[in-house]
């Protein structure tokens, strides 16, 4: 690339995608580079909750519960089709982590720093009042329930749908497109990368006058290249979800619970799935390529018996997995679940800016501090001021539906443009809660189905097609996995259609035989990664 950036973005998380989106409207020149498809490290791999870190509090990170809980209404009023208000039941139980009188002062302090409207404040529940809510939880020593409002997400969604909007003002933002060198002035100063198209195998340079490192897990991977990784440095902790069918594990109400080692897991109800979570283990493997081990599946089993004894789940039961890492500032002595999950920014004295730690649900806020910093540096530099950050009320893509009260009037209103279509009733909604203020585009999609699709339903053609052609997908993995979720939440629905969408995107794509057969076996790795444990033990302190 000949010009060159105000900034560079040098990871394409949600972390990167919102610095996109913040300095973009703020007036500069962005460019974003990501090595694999956008949000395929941590940020496809959460507990996919915008929530307000409620466990944090007994830690006494004040600050932080006020910080994520108010930005958590920011991300559900700008994003309202990949978020969404989840009733959560907190049981409390003889011995357990929270007693009933600290829990409802501490709901009740949760409810005042975050900022909780008056709708969602918390309640508290008797015995009776908490099974009648979930008749699974173990009645054993039950004392009662805490009952307050988390919000549920597609994480992998949420950070396309902010980087497709930092794109429509004007970011450039390309995947697949791995940084290999930092190029400098004759002072020693960063002024570009030198990146690898690892699609077409070509190397090129990219030029800015500031560079940002927000590659999540791979953080002191660059900071080692720039010969910077001293002081604080990431630790490394694995989290696994495991899905399972409702037919199996009836769930009506999502649950967060006491495991017998004294942690909290999430069991949460969705698309005829109930998924569990997660696991906090050290983790010192290749971030790429995180997975469930047998150990990590039999302690949320576990877990799972200790909460609900008259479910009946087995390791055959589980359908689905999904392992994903978190990139923590170190902590000597503590283990994962006590590490802060506070973000911080260092700077280099080559000038490179790095943001580690931090949570999905703090992004934008994370992404205002690290641009501030960034329109400073610009204006030292060159002179050159921009404007103030404008993200806390700017929808992302999809979001203008007239915010979370007008989302369901636009749903009903857009629903005959997919009638229209050809869908039914029920699939036009669908599309109309995924895709938000681009439904209608979708629809357009779905209309021009052609015959022949094999496996391929008028939808899912037009979600493959909308991947495509509005949403960077590249790959299958990407389509199948992180633009519809269905890898995670509908396995038997990918193994019936995988080789229809290879053989249409090879098509669209027109790959070689090579290539087909090289995404063909990424693919394979994903759906056995997701449905075979291995033979790993877990780090422990």
């Amino acid at each position: 690339m000949d010009k060159k950036f105000d900034v560079l973005v040098i990871g394409g998380g949600i972390t990167g995608a919102g610095i996109a989106l913040d300095a973009a409207t703020r007036g500069m020149e962005v460019a974003l580079v990501e090595m694999q498809d956008f949000s395929a490290g941590t940020s496809s791999r959460s507990t996919k909750l915008v929530h307000g870190g409620l466990r944090y509090l007994k830690q006494f990170e004040v600050k932080m519960v006020a910080e994520v809980g108010k930005e958590r209404e920011v991300v559900y009023e700008n994003g309202p089709h990949v978020t969404t208000p989840e009733w959560m039941l907190l049981p409390l139980h003889q011995g357990g982590t929270f007693g009933k009188f600290s829990t409802n002062i501490g709901l009740r302090v949760y409810d005042f720093l975050a900022g909780v409207k008056k709708t969602e404040r918390r309640k508290m529940l008797s015995k009776d009042e908490t099974l009648s809510k979930e008749p699974l939880i173990r009645k054993d020593g039950l004392k009662g329930g805490g009952y307050y409002v988390e919000y549920r997400t597609d994480d992998s969604r949420l950070t396309v749908e902010v980087m497709k909007k930092a794109v429509d003002n004007g970011a450039t933002a390309i995947n697949y497109t791995k940084v290999e060198n930092f190029l400098y002035d004759n002072n020693g100063k960063i002024e570009g990368v030198e990146v690898r198209n690892l699609i077409e195998d070509t190397v090129y340079p990219i030029y800015a006058n500031t560079i940002v490192n927000a590659t999540g897990p791979w953080v002191d991977t660059l900071r080692t290249i720039d010969g910077s990784k001293k002081g604080k440095t990431l630790q490394l902790t694995k989290g696994v979800h495991l899905v399972i069918d409702q037919s199996v594990f009836p769930l009506k109400q999502a649950v967060y619970f006491d495991t017998p080692d004294g942690r909290m897991v999430f069991a949460i109800p969705r698309d005829g799935k109930t998924y569990v979570g997660t696991t906090d283990t050290f983790y010192s493997d290749d971030p790429v390529h995180p997975s469930m081990s047998i150990e990590d599946r039999d302690y949320i089993l576990g877990a799972i018996k200790f909460m609900f004894p008259s479910v009946s789940v087995t390791a055959e039961n589980v359908e689905s997995s999904w392992a994903g890492v978190r990139p923590l500032i170190l902590e000597d002595g503590k283990d994962p679940s006590e590490i802060s999950r506070k973000d911080e920014i260092w700077e280099s004295e080559s000038k490179l800016i790095t943001i580690a730690g931090g949570k999905l649900t703090g992004y934008r806020k994370m992404a205002e501090t690290v641009v501030d910093l960034v329109a400073r540096r610009l204006q030292e530099k060159s002179g050159k001021t921009f404007n103030n950050c404008m993200t806390k009320s700017l929808p992302i893509s999809g979001g203008e539906v007239g915010g979370s009260k007008g989302f369901s009037t636009y749903i009903k209103d857009v629903v005959a443009k997919g009638m229209d279509a050809g869908l039914s009733k029920k699939d036009a909604e669908s599309i109309a809660k995924l895709y938000g203020s681009n439904a209608p585009i979708v629809y357009s999609l779905a209309k021009q189905t052609v015959e022949n699709n094999g496996a391929l339903s008028q939808v899912l053609f037009a979600k493959i097609r909308y991947a495509m052609e509005y949403e960077f997908a590249m790959t299958p993995t990407d389509v199948l996995l992180r633009r519809t979720g269905m890898l995670l939440f509908d396995i038997n629905k990918v193994q019936e259609v995988k080789e229809d969408v290879i053989e249409y995107m090879a098509d669209y794509y027109e790959w070689s035989n090579e290539r087909i057969n090289t995404l063909t076996s990424e693919l394979e790795d994903e759906i056995h990664k997701a449905t075979v444990p291995f033979e790993g033990k877990l780090i422990k302190q």
